[in-house]
């Protein structure tokens, strides 16, 4: 009986070891353009301009691996098994940059910190305020983004504030309502490069 019981023991801790490895396993996620809904075309043909995205810039609280959940108006939750497949200072501006790509039909848009942008017409500079995400209910995205033509200074500035539904209690749910607040945000900067490269109404 008691080699029984010891038998019984070391079957019910080797499948305790077993599951305990498999639920602290690290789930890697990535943002995605064109989450918008807008039914973009895809970028093709010779731009008549360029476009560079970025270098951008991030809260730190955020500015790590590990998902950071909103708990309370005072309180952040760090998740370690939860991850960011990619530094969010890379992804932002490569997302932002695709979503411009097809909102203005140019194949030229480049992400920081890809050198086909240092010649380009247009530079797009993005600072992030805020990347709030509560479980459950909804991300905000605030962003102050400046525009720069190149060829003469000239800068238009804009503050963009995106919130989307994260509804449904899961990470992939969230991690699309950020790309959809990107995509939103994306829209109005597009708007700014638009009217810079209008021709000049005399």
């Amino acid at each position: 009986m008691r080699y029984g019981y010891l038998w019984s023991a070391v079957v019910f801790l080797t499948i305790s070891s077993l599951t305990g490895c498999g639920s602290s396993r690290e789930t890697y996620y990535t943002l995605s353009a064109g989450a918008g809904g807008t039914g973009a075309i895809v970028a093709s043909g010779e731009s008549a301009y360029s476009v560079a995205v970025g270098p951008i810039t991030l809260p730190e609280v955020v500015d790590r691996p590990q998902f950071v959940l909103r708990a309370g108006p005072n309180e952040v939750s760090i998740v370690e098994l939860h991850r960011w497949a990619g530094p969010l200072k890379s992804e932002i501006p490569r997302v932002i940059a695709d979503n411009l790509a097809a909102d203005l039909n140019v194949k030229r848009v480049a992400a920081y910190p890809q050198s086909a942008g240092e010649n380009a017409n247009y530079r797009v500079l993005v600072d992030i305020q805020r990347f709030d995400s509560t479980m459950g209910e909804s991300v905000t995205i605030d962003a102050l983004w400046t525009v720069k033509r190149t060829s003469d200074g000239v800068l238009q500035t804009g503050r963009s504030t995106a919130r989307e539904s994260g509804s449904g209690g899961t990470y992939d749910a969230m991690v699309a309502a950020h790309s959809r607040a990107l995509a939103s945000i994306s829209r109005e900067i597009a708007e700014a490069i638009r009217s810079l490269s209008a021709p000049t109404q005399r």
